[in-house]
């Protein structure tokens, strides 16, 4: 784990299901419920640590006059009074749909044939650059406050 766990205290489970969710819902012509429940099944397992390592990475990148301490503050403060606000709709891109995907799989609702494009060499770099992408998201929505 290459974040502190002080972020995944903060950032959990429930806050990135609300960061994720508006988008995953436009993506799939689902409501934010049902998209919530999806995002749920996807971030039980090893997707979690990944997003939050990438989003880590990013605000780390970003924020040069902030130490880690100072990160971590500044992502207490942004999700002080509602956690779970939901987050923005991020712009359509190749790489927000390689990681909506890898979401589907991890949830089990992609198909067979999607699996297995996700399987190639080409297939675990777009899903990379998507993982990366929603790091991004993540880390914009997690700091975005006071």
């Amino acid at each position: 784990m290459s974040y502190p766990p002080r972020l995944a205290h903060l950032a959990t489970r429930a806050v990135v299901i609300a960061k994720l969710a508006p988008t995953y819902a436009q993506a799939h012509q689902i409501d934010e419920e049902e998209a919530g429940q999806r995002l749920s099944a996807a971030l039980a397992g090893r997707m979690l640590p990944a997003l939050l390592e990438s989003a880590w990475a990013s605000m780390k990148g970003t924020a040069k006059r902030l130490n880690d301490d100072g990160l971590l503050e500044k992502v207490a403060t942004t999700l002080s009074d509602r956690p779970t606000r939901p987050g923005r709709v991020a712009p359509a891109s190749p790489a927000w749909s390689a990681f909506l995907v890898l979401a589907d799989l991890e949830a089990g609702t992609a198909s067979d044939a999607a699996r297995r494009v996700m399987e190639t060499e080409e297939g675990r770099r777009r899903g990379d650059a998507g993982l990366a992408e929603a790091g991004r998201f993540l880390a914009a929505e997690l700091t975005r406050g006071k």
